[in-house]
């Protein structure tokens, strides 16, 4: 699994379909993000104040139609008992990954973290 520093952006021609779904600040990162959608997968760590991060591994299925569903699982330390599993829309999981390469990039040690508004719905559904 590449890391996001080594991803190559993909054409207009694959963002093309999730430009309607995405913010003007948002478009300029689509490139690199459908490249990193397109992975399938993505190992991090969950920021937690205080203490170690814990890894995950976030994986997902792979659709060009952003409003497909798609099948998002997460698993924290590579144990199934902190295993979290959602369904989404491609275009919602597209927003997602923005925020995560967003805060990759402006982030001194680039944190690979999902948004506290991503933790929410996932405990939540």
């Amino acid at each position: 699994m590449p890391s996001l520093d080594h991803l190559k952006p993909v054409g207009q021609e694959e963002i093309i379909v999730y430009i309607p779904y995405c913010s003007k600040e948002q478009r300029n990162l689509l490139p690199l993000v459908i490249s990193l959608y397109k992975e399938g997968a993505l190992e991090g760590e969950r920021g937690i104040e205080g203490c170690e991060g814990v890894p995950y591994l976030a994986t997902w299925d792979v659709s060009k139609l952003p409003l497909e569903s798609t099948r998002f699982q997460l698993i924290f330390n590579q144990n199934a008992d902190l295993s979290y599993e959602i369904t989404m829309s491609n275009a919602e999981l597209i927003k997602y990954l923005i925020a995560l390469m967003d805060n990759y990039l402006k982030s001194e040690g680039h944190s690979t973290d999902f948004s506290d508004g991503f933790y929410r719905k996932l405990l939540v559904e």
